[in-house]
């Protein structure tokens, strides 16, 4: 009988333990959590919204580890990991042998050498669980936000405390929201619509210096152009980086992110990693991705995981949807093609004939064919004409011997 351990309860580790179940009904899986609950990075907004409670943003069933025979041990911190006697250490004095160890401790929120930023005590990520209540409890207290930056993190926490009447500022260092994912159509339409949601943005601006309480607390936030801006608290949306410490402390190779082979396996025989800790992607379906492809190989099942395509993304804000796939901002030498209406707008780049880089809003349907053309670099020179109108069936054609339908990129 086989012990299995997984450090950490998110996608990576969640999809890991419910794998190695499948395959693995009579072995012991132990999944160690900081969080007291299971929950989807992905609908904390609906959480600090107050849209959702905490059983509903869990992505998994109330009964997912009774029913699985699994153990989870919850608002636990590993504090180090024995390789030699593979053990993982957690608590005060609590351990827990393994014969094959996942490491799915995900990502932290980064606060920048900014003055008094890292010492306030009402400066907050929004990541976990956990933060999203420490915001929930400094918005009791107060409702001016200033958060540092425009991406993904940093709108999805100002929709949700917009909805709830917050006075929302938001400083972002590039010249549009968005900067990686969208263009400037793109981001004026998501900056019009937040800001009929009473946001306010300071664009190519960041925070240089802040006003402390007695408490330690910022009051207010000095921007470089020399603004001050008043504010309850803080929210550093502006960067993240992977959790690497334990696998560092652990011998573990490891630099901005956990080093790992095609298997997911990292530098120490029986332990994997999986999730954002490996750097590959900080996409929700890729990090699941990556659990599973872990758990088949912990579990003696040779499956090779091949690296996802980093640059996708999708997004719903205030019911505008967006897809973005590929490199937006690299337009030298390359083709650009737009389509617009009233309801959508369309961005295309192609080089040499291939797709490199995808904009949709609006309808964002059928958007799997153009991450694939994109991955794969399929030539679509001769389908340019209709390139907004294409479907997997443009790709398909018939057997000239036996007239089935194969396909032909």
């Amino acid at each position: 009988m086989k012990r299995f351990v997984i450090i950490g309860a998110g996608a990576a580790g969640i999809t890991a333990a419910k794998t190695l179940r499948d395959f693995c009904p009579e072995d012991i899986i132990t999944v160690i959590s900081t969080d007291e609950k299971v929950h989807s990075r992905c609908m904390l907004h609906k959480y600090l919204g107050h849209e959702r409670d905490a059983e509903g943003i869990n992505f998994v069933p109330p009964d997912f580890f009774e029913k699985n025979d699994i153990t989870h041990l919850c608002c636990e911190e590993v504090q180090r990991i024995d390789t030699e006697k593979k053990t993982v250490y957690y608590g005060e004095d609590y351990f827990a042998p393994y014969d094959r160890l996942l490491i799915a401790t995900g990502s932290a929120f980064f606060i920048p050498p900014i003055p008094h930023f890292r010492e306030a005590p009402n400066v907050f990520g929004f990541r976990d669980l956990s933060d999203a209540l420490k915001i929930d409890a400094a918005f009791a207290a107060g409702r001016r936000v200033f958060i540092v930056g425009s991406g993904l993190v940093g709108l999805d926490a100002a929709s949700a405390l917009c909805r709830r009447g917050a006075e929302v500022t938001i400083a972002e260092m590039a010249p549009r929201v968005m900067p990686l994912q969208t263009d400037e159509f793109a981001a004026g339409v998501y900056q019009k619509a937040f800001e009929e949601h009473g946001c306010r943005f300071l664009l190519a601006t960041g925070a240089s210096d802040a006003v402390v309480d007695e408490k330690g607390n910022i009051i207010e936030v000095i921007l470089s152009s020399g603004e001050r801006v008043a504010c309850d608290f803080v929210i550093m949306a502006a960067g993240v980086r992977p959790r690497t410490q334990i696998a560092l402390e652990s011998g573990i190779a490891a630099e901005r992110a956990i080093a790992v082979d095609d298997h997911l396996r990292t530098s120490v025989p029986d332990i994997y990693a999986a999730g954002d800790c490996t750097g590959l992607s900080g996409v929700w379906p890729d990090a699941m991705a990556q659990g599973k492809a872990a758990a088949e190989n912990m579990a003696g099942i040779d499956t090779v995981y091949e690296k996802p395509y980093p640059f996708k993304n999708t997004c719903n804000f205030f019911g505008i949807t967006m897809l973005s796939v590929g490199r937006l901002d690299d337009t030298e030498g390359a083709k650009i093609l737009i389509h617009k209406t009233e309801k959508e707008y369309k961005k295309a780049i192609l080089k040499e004939g291939k797709l490199t880089g995808f904009l949709s809003l609006g309808d964002i349907s059928n958007s799997g064919l153009y991450l694939h053309l994109i991955k794969n670099g399929i030539d679509i020179r001769e389908k340019q004409d209709k390139l907004f109108r294409l479907s997997f069936a443009d790709f398909y054609g018939i057997n000239e011997k036996n007239g089935e339908y194969v396909y032909t990129v």
